[in-house]
């Protein structure tokens, strides 16, 4: 089960923890090493008799009793051992001058953390002794729980593959494309069990392009339950917008949908609808008419009650793949390089576990996955003695499903349960997720070089190729940001789960709002009450909670590891006590575009690995001394205050960026128009140190100009930039408001950057050589009023560039791409234009001096968004006057 995955995986990190050298020199100076040897006998002792445990608790009562307050006991130790480690931490970081315990209170402290690790292992010895009266076997400890491992991990992410639909494909968007002369809309259901891929298939049709053509207008709304008609109306609207409704009252709302499909021939899809009360459905009905004839309406559904209540023609049943087809998925997902082995006894083996799969999809994958690490013992003892002991129908995956899901290392189990917190069908902040598994506990790492965050990711990805996530979207550097989970998935660990959490607002997809509360929560407002209710929590998320201020009791939560206040726009200060939360890890603010400061005392939040602060635009500065929090790893703003008197007391210079080697990700330092009179303190925030950041965002406010000499503004930016040079493991850069007149030359050097992006720099009159960039993709520049010449190298040969998207725009004086075309062709010679083999899309807006572009071996066209009178293309040469939006 789950819950003792994680009971053993918390008294794992309890052992770790024991085990530390730091832990136990402290302790033998502070004068309870002898306690601590003794918590981690008692431990020791309970892990070894967990297995037994876990399988009788289904038929025994007394052991899941005795379970319960057996994880009670342990997570108070994890947390007792929690405080201390910080306290540990803090010490460390703390300057000589201001030391952590002076000698005169050593004694006292020592005596006072022995007291209580007395009583957290009494507590625990009584619980173990009862372990005797259940006969369990005790199990060498690392043999018990042993962590599957996979060959390797892959940032690759595969797109969703459809196998064995294709006449499926063909017989819906005839449907969707046949003329209707009798309805205005069709209402078309389409019903199938869980697992068969109907939202694949369904997604597949609906991005097919002669679909996308044929239709003005493409809306989709995942239903799942219950079936609210204003937030399906509300789902609808953002698809078809791309903005959230302001309001979720239902007048309003009907009011814009009725503006949005109007006029319109559209494709509304309702994806994983169970309603079967008629007047509901009449009231979502009411609202779908008023597009254009020929407009349609696909809903998926596992309820042939559901598909005859909806449709307006006879419902279309999807069956499961055909006996090739579901080898061909099992071949491509058991075996390696997905080809059939030369093994004839696999072979049958494999078509004999196929078809127990009852030709469903998602079974197959779930199988496949698991068996593509096993060697041929193991897949007969799996047919023999696993698969054919289960019992089930044509129309049930389920346990075929639990097989796969049992098979998982109890690390892997824990991580998957605790998914069930996410509505169905919920999209899923890949980063948050593994945060959130981190502050639970469930991650924990060999060694002591390698971060939890990358454990967790291999985590993540291990569920991933076992078909647990499904509908990835990725980033262009082909990390995964975000997933959702199978309906059925969903259902799985919603019933192996135990009930020590769940989330108390079922809707939260639509009102956007989550809070990770034991059972007994009820959605309210948050308050002092409330707080002082959860005191245990490790995570409290009140992401869009519409909160405006945050209760000074917060800082009462002294577990809490996770705090997401993500996007509450009226929250424009934080109270102090939430920097009295030592054990914080993560601290989310995205898109708190109200918020002015953070806590005075945020660097006591020693724990913290993660500040996030994206679109924080109204931050003012940071305060003093965040280079005390050295876990740092997240940290997505850094806004430069105005310098005063007291800038070094109050407010944090880029000196706090030094030690905190350990940032990755993005990081945006705004305000650096106050450092133009000491530009050498930028050479203090050591960016050429910072290895694992992917993306940095340098800006100036353009703006403040007042009070700078000109020559001397010039001359500060450009060795505030040097002074910025990052690692070389860069993929963008981004310059805002930069006011120097030309890039540094470390531009030129960052080989890895895929990405460049140039904004509103006034004197900015070159770019250094991008020749030189063998993985630069994208390169935007928008407002440089004196570029002349995108690059100024004067190479005789032809360069190549491996740009596939070009943005050009708002650039008065531009001529070309580079000064030496110009010359050559002044004195009569040929010029050797530059090539851009993959570029994919040019936009040009805004460039009236621009005459020569070259495009070679390229055919440019209008996009399908942008309607243009003119424009051509030479055989070397495009002239683009004014153009605004080129596709190749």
């Amino acid at each position: 089960m789950a819950a003792e995955a994680a009971l053993f995986n918390t008294a794992e990190n309890i052992m770790k923890s024991l085990g530390s050298l730091a832990l136990q020199e402290i302790g033998l100076l502070w004068g309870f090493k002898d306690e601590l040897i003794k918590l981690g006998n008692t431990v020791s002792t309970i892990q070894a008799v967990l297995s037994d445990a876990e399988e009788q608790q289904a038929t025994n009562h007394a052991v899941k009793d005795w379970l319960g307050k057996l994880k009670d006991a342990v997570l108070e130790a994890d947390d007792l051992l929690d405080d201390f480690s910080t306290q540990l931490l803090r010490r460390k970081v703390m300057t000589p001058v201001r030391i952590f315990f002076s000698k005169s209170n050593q004694f006292v402290y020592g005596l006072q953390v022995g007291h209580k690790i007395k009583e957290v292992r009494a507590r625990l010895d009584e619980i173990a002794a009862d372990r005797k009266k259940f006969g369990f076997t005790e199990h060498p400890i690392g043999i018990l729980f042993e962590h599957g491992k996979r060959e390797d991990t892959h940032s690759f992410i595969p797109k969703e593959e459809v196998i064995g639909r294709e006449d499926d494909k063909k017989a819906i968007i005839e449907m969707l494309l046949k003329s209707d002369t009798e309805v205005d809309v069709s209402i078309i259901p389409f019903v199938g069990i869980g697992g068969l891929g109907k939202t694949t298939l369904v997604q597949y049709v609906y991005n097919d392009e002669v679909v996308q053509k044929y239709f003005d207008l493409r809306l989709w709304a995942c239903v799942s339950d219950p079936f609210n008609v204003k937030t399906i109306v509300a789902k609808l609207i953002e698809s078809a917008t791309k903005k959230r409704p302001e309001s979720l009252e239902m007048d309003p709302l009907q009011t814009k949908f009725r503006e949005t499909i109007g006029g319109k021939r559209y494709l509304l899809v309702l994806d994983d609808v169970w309603n079967e009360d008629s007047n509901k459905w009449s009231a979502l009905k009411n609202l779908l008419v008023g597009g254009l004839r020929g407009s349609k309406v696909l809903i998926t559904t596992r309820s042939k009650k559901v598909a005859l209540l909806t449709g307006t023609i006879l419902p279309c049943f999807l069956g499961g793949l055909s006996q090739i087809d579901s080898w061909n998925l099992f071949k491509k997902i058991a075996f390696k390089d997905g080809k059939e082995p030369n093994n004839p006894e696999l072979v049958k083996i494999g078509k004999e576990i196929v078809q127990k799969c009852a030709q469903v999809p998602l079974a197959i994958r779930s199988i496949g996955s698991f068996l593509y690490f096993k060697n041929s013992e193991d897949w007969l003892y799996f047919r023999n003695n696993e698969l054919y002991n289960i019992t089930q129908n044509v129309n049930d995956i389920f346990p075929i499903l639990k097989l796969s899901y049992d098979h998982l290392p109890l690390h892997l189990k824990q991580c998957l349960a605790f998914c069930r917190l996410f509505p169905k069908n919920y999209e899923i902040e890949v980063q948050l997720l593994i945060q959130l598994w981190i502050a639970q506990g469930f991650i924990h790492s060999s060694a002591s070089s390698r971060r939890l965050e990358d454990v967790g990711r291999e985590y993540f990805m291990d569920l991933f190729w076992m078909s647990f996530f499904q509908q990835v979207e990725g980033n262009e550097y082909g990390d995964i940001e975000t997933c959702k989970m199978n309906d059925l998935i969903h259902d799985l660990t919603q019933s192996i789960a135990g009930n020590n959490c769940t989330i108390s607002d079922p809707l939260l997809r639509a009102h956007e709002m989550s809070m990770l509360f034991p059972t007994t929560a009820s959605h309210m407002p948050i308050n002092d009450t409330l707080i002082s209710s959860f005191t245990c929590l490790r995570a409290l998320n009140l992401s869009r909670s519409d909160i405006q201020e945050v209760p000074n009791s917060v800082g009462n939560l002294k577990r809490l590891r996770f705090l997401d206040l993500s996007w509450n726009e009226d929250i424009k200060i934080l109270p102090n006590s939430i920097t009295k939360l030592l054990n914080l890890q993560t601290l989310r603010l995205d898109f708190c575009s109200g918020l002015k400061e953070l806590p005075r005392d945020t660097r006591n939040l020693i724990s913290l690995r993660h500040l996030a602060l994206y679109e924080c635009r109204s931050l003012t500065h940071m305060p003093h001394g965040l280079g005390n929090l050295t876990a740092l790893q997240t940290l997505t703003l850094y806004s430069l205050g105005k310098k005063k008197s007291f800038f070094t007391k109050q407010k944090g210079g880029l000196g706090d960026l030094d030690r905190l080697d350990e940032l990755s990700g993005q990081l945006h330092i705004k305000g650096l128009e106050h450092l133009r009179c000491s530009p050498v303190e930028a050479l203090a925030a050591n960016l050429k140190r910072k290895q694992h950041l992917r993306i940095l965002k340098l800006e100036w406010d353009p703006c403040i100009e007042a009070g700078y000499d000109c020559d001397k503004a010039i001359a500060d930016d450009e060795q505030l930039l040097d002074n910025l040079q990052p690692c070389v493991n860069l993929k963008q850069l981004i310059i805002v408001g930069y006011g120097g007149t030309g890039l540094s030359s470390w531009v030129s050097f960052s080989t890895n950057l895929v990405s460049i992006f140039i904004y509103s720099c006034a004197r900015c009159q070159y770019i250094p050589p991008l020749n030189q960039l063998p993985h630069l993709k994208n390169l935007s520049l928008f407002d440089l009023s004196l570029l002349t010449y995108i690059s100024i190298d004067d190479d005789n040969h032809v360069s190549s560039y491996p740009l596939e998207t070009l943005k050009l725009e708002k650039l008065p004086m531009l001529k070309g791409w580079r000064m030496s075309e110009d010359i050559k062709l002044e004195h009569g010679q040929h010029s050797d234009l530059p090539l851009f083999p993959r570029l994919s899309s040019l936009h040009i807006i805004d460039c009236p001096m621009i005459s020569k572009l070259p495009v070679q071996n390229t055919r440019v066209r209008p996009s399908s968004e942008t309607s243009l009178s003119w424009g051509y293309v030479q055989e070397e040469t495009t002239i683009l006057p004014y153009v605004a939006d080129y596709q190749i």
